[in-house]
């Protein structure tokens, strides 16, 4: 097959689709298999924690019951190795029957039911990343409509196993099929993942037209590493990131880790409050039957959440960087901001650190604004632009601000 090249279909893509469904006017929350139960098939030896209905069941009761769906926890996500190895007799995906005897409309109708919504997963490419069946350019209609058909409400559609003239055609192609279907299904796309996740190989205005949500960097993984890594890949790329990102349209820095293995406490904060001044999705992907009351403490932390959801959409920006220090800034409604003071230190004990409003170009209500420690759940007092804020920071940890203006901006 002869394919155009990738910057006439990109062209093409940006004129002729758009996904337009009305949806994730706020970063999407829930939950997601991948990072804490990936392929685990073994239902035989590890019924409890193998990709199956009874696993996606019981998280959805766990969120209908243990309050996360009352903060906006709603999606309840079935990642990569829930289908059979081979299409049915009409060409159409299926589950593992075993794994899934009910089937995926019964499934999706279970979580429906707990006042939740359901999530899928596939790819853009002739296997998924792990060998199962993916969508491939012939059949992005029929796998719209399955998904329709079973009630799905959001989409993931990941890239192995093709190329970037497939994916190309592919992303937006299967925007154009979500839309015919009628059913407004959400649709993360993991295309600049594949493709370096910058400009110009990465065309954000393109992406924004088709997709609610992608994936730009490599999947996370359950270390304090990782987590950094992508936080610095953000910060080092804001100019090219935070422009794109906007109410119906996120970046994705992955999965939220808290509650596994990898992070400690305060670790696991820097990770919630970053993903709250990025705008970022807030998919969990821990055991929520097992997950510790320090980690539901900082996952279910209220004023954290409202920023994170915060109605103008606008992404956070990294604005000073000293010594172990980085301080993030997040505009929000209502003449609010959000402030992350972090501490990439390991030294063992926590640093000072200082500044003011004016030194964070914070000036708009000349009155001073109240300050609020979201992690610690504290008032700090009213400020003016020129008072002092100290504060101490843990190593590898982080303190964030919210900031209400004294003066009224409605």
């Amino acid at each position: 097959m002869l394919l155009p090249p990738l910057s006439i279909l990109l062209g093409l893509a940006a004129c002729c689709s758009s996904l337009d469904n009305g949806l994730l006017r706020t970063p999407p929350m829930g939950w997601l298999t991948w990072e804490r139960f990936r392929c685990n098939t073994d239902c035989k030896t590890d019924p409890g924690n193998c990709i199956s209905e009874y696993l996606i069941k019981t998280m959805a009761d766990k969120m209908a019951e243990d309050g996360w769906k009352e903060l906006g926890y709603e999606y309840v996500n079935l990642d990569d190795c829930w289908s059979a190895k081979e299409r049915d007799s009409q060409g159409r995906l299926q589950p593992d029957p075993d794994r899934f005897p009910s089937g995926i409309k019964a499934l999706a109708d279970y979580i429906h039911s707990k006042g939740l919504k359901f999530g899928i997963y596939s790819d853009m490419g002739n296997y998924t990343c792990m060998g199962y069946p993916g969508t491939t350019l012939d059949t992005i209609d029929t796998d719209a409509k399955t998904f329709a058909e079973w009630e799905v409400d959001m989409l993931k559609l990941d890239g192995c196993y093709s190329n970037s003239s497939v994916k190309a055609i592919g992303y937006p192609k299967m925007s154009i099929a979500l839309n015919k279907t009628g059913r407004p299904i959400a649709y993360s796309c993991s295309w600049p993942a594949y493709e370096g996740g910058l400009p110009p190989k990465v065309n954000y205005t393109v992406l924004g037209e088709i997709c609610n949500l992608w994936r730009n960097f490599g999947d996370i993984q359950d270390s304090w590493e990782s987590v950094l890594n992508i936080i610095e890949w953000y910060g080092n790329n804001q100019d090219k990131l935070q422009p794109a990102a906007g109410p119906g349209r996120w970046n994705d820095p992955d999965m939220l880790i808290i509650g596994n293995f990898g992070l400690s406490n305060e670790q696991s904060k820097v990770q919630m409050a970053l993903w709250a001044i990025l705008a970022a999705p807030l998919f969990m992907s821990s055991d929520l039957r097992t997950i510790s009351e320090d980690a539901k403490y900082i996952l279910q932390n209220k004023l954290l959440i409202y920023i994170n959801q915060d109605s103008l959409g606008i992404q956070g920006q990294r604005i000073m960087q000293w010594h172990h220090f980085e301080v993030w800034k997040r505009i929000l409604f209502n003449g609010q901001f959000a402030i992350a003071v972090m501490n990439n230190g390991t030294d063992g004990m926590p640093r000072p650190f200082a500044t003011n409003l004016a030194l964070l170009g914070i000036l708009d209500c000349k009155e001073g604004y109240k300050i609020y420690d979201v992690l610690e759940q504290a008032f700090l007092g009213d400020f003016a632009l020129d008072t002092t804020i100290n504060i101490q920071v843990t190593p590898t940890g982080v303190v964030l601000l919210f900031l209400r203006p004294l003066c009224s901006f409605t």
